[in-house]
């Protein structure tokens, strides 16, 4: 499985679809957005399992990077979220941070 990680709109569902290209299977193999999946999710553990077993390709926001809500529920959808992602990278064979559309690989490698 590849995660790919970075902030809002720094292009990473377009580098999904370089990995990815076919239209007709990408909503089946690539889950976009994994980190709203955390929101009110009671085992993250199990839900990091079931995304890097059904999914090739998974994309997550980076979320924590500006102020700390003050509401404790968006601070913690916040928390498992970062958390899901943790978990995902753990998972995953390949890792890459996208920012401002450039890809960086953090863990192993990118498929030929």
């Amino acid at each position: 499985m590849i995660l790919i990680t970075g902030p809002l709109f720094a292009g990473k569902t377009d580098f999904a679809r370089t990995l990815w290209p076919d239209p007709e299977t990408f909503p089946d193999k690539v889950c976009i957005d994994a980190q709203n999946l955390a929101q009110n999710c009671r085992d993250l553990s199990a839900l990091a399992e079931r995304l890097s077993r059904q999914y090739s390709i998974i994309t997550v926001t980076e979320v924590g990077g500006g102020v700390v809500p003050t509401d404790p529920v968006q601070r913690a959808a916040r928390e498992n979220a970062g958390r899901l992602s943790c978990m995902l990278a753990s998972r995953a064979d390949t890792v890459v941070r996208v920012f401002c559309g450039l890809p960086l690989v953090l863990k192993g490698e990118l498929p030929e």
